[in-house]
């Protein structure tokens, strides 16, 4: 175990880059501040220094809010509509302990639509999820599938605010949807109907109903589907 000031106190820490990174983006990107407490728990619990992107973001941000469709888990952010931080999501004990460790790898962000971003952990084939030990993956709301995305944390968080979210959520966006995702709270996202994954939705995504909704319900209702109707259980999607 290394205490807190051992992971907080480095040669070359990562926060003035990923701030660089975020300022020099395409992508609209709201950095809002910690919580120490959360975010000291966080960093703690996870064992990573801040030399690391995942360690900068969770001891320096409360997270990002990413052209307000992705929000990516740092500290936690305690204010008004506020985000839960990783410790939250991921369901940390309430007090340090070296013996934990997520079951079926880290989740590091949500999209309003009930997508879910995580890190690999040490074996994704014993979770049944794709992709290799460290690698992102993104639960798909409209497949109700876990993908393999080919990259680490760090190329994630470049990748995401370097424009890569414009193809990558193609086909799952209509006119409107900036300013729809902008008056959801950081705890609601979107309901669609029909579903995301029904023939009339990929037909005519504009021709939905929308509704902002508790975040918690929009995961459920992806989770119960894909233990009904997908190839597997998706497994823990986050505690929001």
């Amino acid at each position: 175990m290394r205490a807190l000031d051992e992971l907080t106190h480095v040669d070359r820490p990562a926060w003035p880059e990923v701030r660089d990174l975020i300022c020099a983006g395409t992508t609209p990107v709201v950095m809002l501040p910690a919580d120490r407490d959360e975010a000291d728990r966080c960093l703690l619990q996870m064992q990573v220094t801040v030399a690391s992107t995942l360690g900068a973001l969770a001891w320096h941000s409360g997270g990002l809010l990413l052209d307000g469709w992705v929000r990516v888990f740092g500290g936690g952010f305690g204010g008004e509509g506020r985000l839960p931080g990783l410790a939250q999501v991921n369901a940390f004990p309430a007090a340090f302990d070296p013996t934990w460790r997520p079951a079926s790898g880290l989740i590091v962000g949500h999209d309003v639509l009930g997508g879910v971003f995580a890190l690999n952990g040490h074996d994704p084939g014993a979770a049944a999820r794709p992709g290799l030990p460290g690698q992102m993956i993104y639960f798909a709301p409209d497949t109700l599938e876990w993908e393999a995305l080919e990259m680490g944390h760090s190329q994630w968080i470049s990748w995401m605010v370097s424009g890569g979210m414009e193809n990558f959520y193609q086909g799952l966006r209509w006119p409107g949807w900036r300013e729809e995702a902008a008056a959801l709270s950081c705890a609601q996202g979107l309901s669609v109907f029909p579903f995301l994954w029904s023939k009339e939705a990929r037909d005519d995504l504009a021709a939905t109903s929308r509704r902002a909704v508790p975040m918690r319900e929009v995961l459920g209702v992806a989770a119960d589907f894909a233990r009904q109707m997908g190839p597997a259980d998706p497994g823990f999607l986050g505690r929001v």
